[in-house]
């Protein structure tokens, strides 16, 4: 890109934190490796700048001593500068700086100004492909989210931590434990018998729920999303990629009031169930619950939204399958491992459980035992890959149609657990509330 944008305007750079980074090198090559951290030879705006450094890399990692005559050879020889020039270049970058004692805060302003001429870079190509044309609005919209969030993130990479600092952390995190274990543990799922195996939801946890259409995986995710919202008082988000928000909030308003969902859909309603709808509509709106229907979102429209809620605690999203990746993907195999690698690295950015529904395949129509298994996983292996945590619902009423109504059984199954053990949790279904409980909840709710 041309070194000037919008008329005389110069691209954003620092000749004399340049100058310093590397005046300060030759004055203590030692501090070499405390800025290979922070900046890059491409974050130099001059290119010699960037030779020279570059230079530097190479003396620094063939364990070779950094002055005047080793630079200046290896400067010569690259053909950056003859010798003269250099010579003269090198002396008057190590006379302008005194020490190297601020090495660091050069460099941070080297990276400083190298961001802002990647910012006015990427809002240039924006630009000129809004003015294309050639891509839908929401497409555009995507693309610069992903590039303005990828820069963004670029500022917050981390190093290696020595073990000593870590145990220093672990033991922490056990003393935290101790003293308040419901903090600690992660987040619950508010169903004792899933609790049990999982010990709560980690931060970072990309959780898959999977069921065969019917099972109840919506009513499960959203069963879980009001557990959340209710008992840790933070924000839970839902992105329904299926279901409209009316349609969602039917379902949660008839778990919650217990009124039959046909009763919704009808308006056939008594004076008791009225009253348990608003007693419900009541509790629910002081939950910090928050909905998207927006249809075919991707990964980085999600991440954009999420870090503007404060207090985030947990999302779902329902479902895995209506997802769209942000490249455009011919093969659905790999575009479905896309988005479930860049869901695992949005639970860990944003250092949250992400709760993702999934059909299954037909496999389990075939088989005697109907149960689900980690190979009914649709599309893509990178699922079972990527999920932290991936369980199954299973109901043999589903079935068998001549069973009773009212309560039935219905399993969680654990298939994978990276934190412990697998195992089948047995809850409570009510279909007609759509609603999950607790199996020693033995009446109705």
């Amino acid at each position: 890109m041309a070194d000037t944008l919008f008329g005389a305007r110069v691209m954003p750079h620092s000749m004399e934190a340049e100058q310093s980074v590397l005046g300060s090198i030759l004055i203590d090559p030692e501090r070499f490796g405390d800025i290979s951290g922070i900046i890059q030879s491409t974050d130099f705006y001059m290119k010699e700048h960037s030779e020279i450094y570059l230079a530097m890399q190479k003396l620094f990692l063939q364990s070779r001593t950094i002055d005047l005559v080793t630079l200046i050879e290896t400067l010569v020889a690259s053909g950056v500068y003859n010798r003269d020039e250099s010579v003269a270049y090198m002396k008057v970058i190590a006379e302008i700086v005194p020490s190297a004692a601020n090495i660091a805060d050069y460099a941070k302003i080297v990276r400083d100004k190298s961001l802002l001429r990647r910012l006015i870079s990427a809002c240039d190509e924006i630009g000129t492909l809004a003015y294309e044309q050639q891509d839908t609005a929401q497409d555009i919209l995507d693309m610069a989210g992903g590039k303005i969030l990828g820069l963004s993130e670029e500022t917050a990479k981390g190093d290696f931590t020595h073990i000593r600092d870590v145990l220093i952390d672990t033991y922490a995190q056990l003393d935290e434990i101790i003293k308040n274990k419901g903090e600690a543990l992660g987040t619950p799922s508010g169903f004792s018998e899933v609790d049990r195996l999982l010990v709560g939801f980690g931060k970072g946890d990309l959780v898959l729920v999977g069921a065969r259409p019917g099972m109840g995986k919506t009513s499960y995710a959203l069963n879980l999303a009001t557990n959340v919202a209710r008992s840790s008082g933070k924000a839970v988000c839902i992105f329904s990629l299926e279901m409209s928000k009316t349609q969602l909030v039917s379902r949660m308003l008839s778990s919650e009031a217990l009124v039959d969902s046909y009763a919704l859909r009808s308006g056939k309603l008594s004076d008791e169930q009225w009253k348990r709808l608003a007693d419900a509509s009541s509790y629910l709106s002081e939950c910090d619950i928050y909905i998207d229907d927006t249809s075919g979102v991707s990964v980085t429209s999600m991440k954009a939204k999420l870090r503007r809620v404060k207090n985030l605690g947990m999302v779902v999203i329902d479902y895995l399958g209506l997802m769209q990746s942000d490249r455009r993907i011919d093969n659905r195999v790999q575009e479905v491992s896309e988005i479930s690698r860049n869901l695992k690295i949005m639970a860990k950015d944003l250092g949250i459980p992400i709760i993702c529904c999934a059909q299954l395949s037909r496999g389990p129509e075939s088989r005697t035992d109907k149960r689900p298994m980690l190979s009914d996983l649709r599309d893509s292996g990178a699922i079972e890959q990527d999920a932290d945590i991936v369980m199954f619902l299973y109901r043999d009423e589903y079935y068998d149609r001549e069973s009773k109504d009212g309560q039935t059984e219905a399993e969680v199954i654990i298939a994978k657990n990276r934190h412990g053990s697998v195992g089948t949790a047995k809850l409570g279904w009510f279909g007609q509330y759509t609603k999950f409980s607790s199996i020693s909840d033995v009446e109705e709710p």
